[in-house]
């Protein structure tokens, strides 16, 4: 296997990461206004994410940082042509991050108010906007014989992508539900239970189309392999939920986004971004990538800070691994 193979294998990883850790921080924020009753159980649905949400959005950087390098005329042409929901995503998770910090500074209730409203819209807006995206990227977009995105915003916003959107919106409002169910105590963990019923069905009928359109298209036996294990690990998440088992229904939801997120990879290999006005101008691995010598130190750069990074978040998540119900939240003071 060449390192440009290997390299998009590892971006695959670093973008599958992102969505498992992101995709229930993401859903507990569409939850903040879905599930919360009254504010006590919206600082309950916060904290249980509050010392986890920046280090989960490192993958992120460190995602599109290996693009950057690894690929280049990918990440020139992607973030060229998908430059205004990428800026809006970017936007979303810049205030989305103020929010999260900012949102106690002051008792105020319609301070508070304010704040969560933002934490809402901007879990939902990127949530939705990166199923678009990746649903436009394994379709396949408007590339020129120079490598560059000739389309516009509106071409993005076709059937299957949209529907890309809203299957990344319902699946990771289902991841959030049932981590919520883990992590929390008393009423608002049978609600999150009960609520997750609902959106993994929803997630189901939306993510089973979505799947067998991908696997029509652009799919092989691999791609397949993946379909079955989403499918069935999106039922046996909803049927451990049902059971009380948040921690299996948690692990299953999960194996589901890997599952999916590796579908949408295998189907897109060795491309890296179809062309759909002549398959001879599609970016490929191979010409879309770096020189071999920055991939060989990349990749002895990668071997030393993965394990590192890795070690470092699960302390943390074991650290921060118990129950909190409304009896943990303390009076504000200000």
């Amino acid at each position: 296997m060449e390192l440009h193979d290997v390299w998009f294998v590892l971006i695959a990883v670093l973008w599958i990461g992102y969505f498992f850790l992101e995709g229930f921080d993401f859903g507990i924020g569409v939850l903040t206004k879905l599930l919360a009753r009254d504010r006590a159980e919206k600082r309950v649905l916060i904290n249980t994410i509050g010392p986890v949400w920046d280090g989960n959005e490192v993958w992120l950087l460190t995602a599109g940082g290996a693009t950057f390098a690894a690929f280049p005329e990918w990440y020139a042409t992607l973030f060229s042509g998908f430059y205004l929901p990428l800026l809006l995503i970017l936007v979303c998770l810049i205030v989305r991050g103020v929010a999260f910090e900012y949102r106690a500074k002051r008792p105020e209730e319609q301070w508070q108010r304010n704040w969560e409203t933002a934490i809402f819209w901007t879990s939902l807006l990127p949530a939705f906007l990166w199923g678009v995206a990746f649903g436009n990227i394994v379709r396949g977009v408007k590339i020129d014989q120079d490598m560059e995105y000739v389309g516009n915003l509106w071409d993005l916003l076709n059937p299957y992508a949209v529907l890309g959107g809203l299957v990344t919106l319902t699946l990771f409002t289902f991841h959030g539900a049932v981590f919520a169910a883990l992590k929390t105590l008393g009423d608002i963990r049978e609600r999150a239970r009960a609520m997750a019923l609902w959106l993994g069905l929803a997630t189901a009928v939306l993510a089973l189309i979505f799947l067998l359109w991908t696997q029509v298209e652009n799919g092989d036996g691999q791609s397949l392999v993946a379909l079955v294990v989403a499918v069935v690990a999106l039922v046996a998440a909803i049927g451990a939920n049902q059971m009380g088992r948040e921690g299996w229904a948690f692990a299953l939801s999960g194996v589901t986004i890997v599952a999916a997120v590796a579908m949408l990879f295998l189907t897109l290999f060795p491309n890296v971004m179809p062309s759909s006005l002549n398959e001879e101008w599609s970016l490929t691995v191979t010409n879309a990538s770096s020189s071999p010598y920055t991939l060989k130190i990349m990749t002895w750069c990668a071997a030393i800070a993965t394990p590192v990074v890795l070690l470092y978040q699960s302390w943390t998540y074991w650290v921060f691994r118990k129950r909190i119900g409304t009896h943990h939240i303390a009076e504000s003071v200000h």
